[in-house]
């Protein structure tokens, strides 16, 4: 089976190309090779190499910066898609897509499900959901996973923007009128290889499905609480004095004004993934600290 991923080089990407490397041949594509804003280019690349699954980890996550740059946004979140789309089409191929909690306007009280209305309060989030209409339009089969607050060991996210100002600074002011699932993108990618391989079988046998599923992890927090959990157990594993920080002020979103709006429930239903593919997603808190402990592992 030959897997090409987009994007190998972001933090989901990376984490995709070691858990997918056991299922068959691994073609990695970073911006330099798969420039999503080229989508004539990506359409070359796709009918030579064939591959059997697409992999679509690379997107235009610059949520503010694309309120000016809306081009770019939509080749990258919209036209590609739609390239990669036509091409598993028309070579039979399975086609992975990530999509995001920013399809929402945030509005609602209680978690989105995925038959939930889109209603995008930025460029970003209306890109990604045209992403979505684009591939299922194209009637390739499919999987398209929203998550959200992705975040890594390595690459720029949340957690490591935390980790650095707790160095540098005594107080920090986080917004606390926001929720969502702080999700790592280890299990994004291990739950992505277990789907993948539980639809070639199906593939195989004449009963797959496409679909739409919510991916991310279990349980739901704050900005606010996101960063305090982050710092509290950081404090146990750094050297001595490494974290500086004393308190977390708890701020509403209009404290920092942005140039995109932003959700203020991001919180998704996961039933149908887990319904689906019979995983159990581990808690936002059990995977941050198991994150934790593998950044500072890795650092000692």
């Amino acid at each position: 089976m030959r897997i090409a991923i987009t994007g190998v080089r972001g933090q989901l990407g990376w984490e995709l190309v070691r858990s997918l490397s056991p299922l068959g041949e691994v073609i990695r594509w970073d911006r330099e090779i798969a420039d999503l804003s080229r989508p004539v280019l990506l359409d070359g690349l796709l009918r030579y190499y064939q591959p059997d699954v697409i992999v679509n980890a690379a997107a235009y996550t610059a949520v503010d910066k694309a309120e000016d740059d809306r081009v770019t946004a939509r080749l990258v979140n919209t036209e590609s898609v739609d390239v990669m789309a036509r091409a598993a089409k028309r070579t039979g191929a399975l086609l992975i897509h990530f999509s995001t909690d920013y399809v929402f306007d945030g509005k609602s009280a209680e978690p989105y499900s995925e038959d939930c209305d889109t209603s995008p309060l930025n460029v970003y989030g209306a890109t990604k959901r045209d992403g979505e209409l684009a591939v299922i339009a194209s009637e390739c089969d499919h999987l398209i996973f929203r998550t959200s607050w992705v975040y890594a060991t390595r690459g720029a996210n949340f957690m490591l923007t935390m980790l650095r100002l707790a160095q540098e600074r005594e107080l920090l002011k986080i917004v606390d009128d926001q929720i969502g699932a702080p999700t790592p993108a280890t299990m994004l990618a291990n739950s992505t290889a277990h789907a993948i391989s539980q639809a070639m079988c199906e593939r195989r046998e004449g009963r797959f499905k496409s679909g739409l599923f919510h991916l991310t992890a279990h349980g739901v927090t704050s900005w606010h609480g996101y960063a305090s959990a982050i710092i509290d157990y950081a404090r146990n594993l750094a050297p001595s004095g490494r974290v500086r920080v004393k308190h977390i002020e708890a701020v509403p979103s209009e404290a920092f004004p942005t140039r995109a709006a932003r959700p203020r429930n991001s919180a998704l239903n996961n039933d149908r993934f887990g319904e689906r593919f019979g995983l159990m997603r581990p808690h936002w808190w059990d995977a941050l600290a198991q994150t934790l402990d593998e950044r500072f592992e890795r650092r000692a």
